[in-house]
């Protein structure tokens, strides 16, 4: 096994353990503090409970990312850390989302101010040099100038990061999906050799198997469930939104040129992009308002047939993986573009739906 697994994997290890140390604790001051999720007629759990969850994301990823590199970089006896403009100001914006999570988190913030600082944040990394410069034939465009690649990252970034944010309604659901797309990005930089990225992502990885047990497992009558709260849906959405540009980005000097960059990054996180969307639509046709709440979600309507969150969870995390396998079946094997391949998403993801309608209306007859 290469020293690059071995850090990787003791990234994971370091990140896991510190979460599993740090939860309790947070549970605990959620406790002294009355920080609870209380439940209401639009969520489905019907206890408060606490929602601090992602406070530990960010230390132990970095806690984990920092140890690994500095004993790799003693180990092989190279600097593996090298600070640039855009990875200083990913960095300041990552703490950004992260700050404005925790305040809602505590005193509550509106939707339009976590949206205008999710925009500065975006605008920030993409500014600095680090934005999708190619389509790779989606509709027929392959390079695009800055002045049109900065403004798409910008808006891909505020989009995933509230996808995330928006499908974290039923235990499991959001924590789920991001660790499924954060294990595929590892193996997508790992193929490219870009363990430094790799060993950041398995940071995040691994605590998000803490936050999975006390969020899915865990007794909320003995206050050992929590939720992530904004802290953890706006930093796991920011930091997919940040692996979904730089995959995508033709950069020569960091990746060799490859065809299937933009099409594994939409994959990945297809399912709570095709939500938002769908939700998006629902909203506009409804004549709603765009950040009004409601139970239109893919879960919802899951739990609306009859099935249970867990599940809804399995059943959503089967649709992740199926994307998966069907788009690198297509785009692999079958040598589909890119537009063909999400077109047939669209299509396969309507007729899940239309299912879903069709189950609906029958248990409601």
């Amino acid at each position: 096994m290469s020293q690059n697994i071995i850090f990787t994997i003791a990234a994971f290890v370091i990140s896991m353990l510190s979460g599993f140390v740090m939860i309790p604790q947070i549970l605990n001051y959620c406790k002294q503090k009355n920080l609870y999720d209380i439940p209401n007629e639009r969520k489905v759990h019907k206890n408060a409970i606490p929602r601090l969850g992602g406070l530990c994301f960010m230390p132990s990823m970095l806690l984990a990312f920092l140890l690994a590199m500095a004993v790799f970089g003693r180990v092989s006896g190279k600097e593996q850390i090298t600070l640039n403009l855009w990875s200083a100001f990913f960095f300041i914006s990552l703490m950004l989302i992260y700050g404005v999570g925790i305040i809602d988190d505590i005193i509550g913030l509106g939707a339009r101010t976590k949206f205008m600082v999710q925009i500065a944040a975006a605008a920030l990394v993409s500014f600095s040099g680090l934005y999708i410069n190619n389509l790779y034939g989606l509709f027929g465009v392959t390079e695009i100038p800055a002045y049109l690649g900065i403004p798409i990252s910008i808006f891909v970034i505020v989009f995933i990061d509230n996808a995330i944010n928006l499908i974290d309604g039923i235990d499991g659901l959001a924590g789920g999906l991001a660790f499924l797309a954060l294990g595929g990005f590892l193996i997508c930089f790992a193929r490219e050799g870009v363990w430094t990225y790799c060993i950041l992502i398995s940071g995040l990885m691994g605590v998000l198997i803490p936050y999975l047990y006390f969020n899915i497992f865990g007794n909320a009558e003995k206050n050992r469930k929590i939720f992530m709260g904004d802290s953890g849906s706006l930093t796991l959405g920011f930091i997919l939104g940040f692996l979904f540009v730089k995959f995508a980005m033709d950069n020569p000097q960091v990746m060799s040129y490859r065809t299937d960059g933009l099409m594994l990054s939409l994959t990945l996180l297809l399912v709570p992009m095709f939500d938002v969307v769908r939700v998006v639509f629902v909203r506009l046709y409804k004549k709603q308002h765009l950040f009004q709440a409601d139970k239109n979600h893919i879960h919802h309507r899951l739990m609306q047939t009859g099935l249970s969150q867990h599940q809804s969870l399995l059943v959503i995390l089967a649709l992740a993986f199926f994307y998966v396998a069907i788009n690198i079946l297509l785009f692999q094997f079958m040598q589909l573009s890119i537009t063909i391949i999400i077109a047939i998403d669209v299509v396969v993801y309507a007729l899940f739906h239309y299912l879903l309608e069709w189950r609906i209306q029958m248990q409601n007859s």
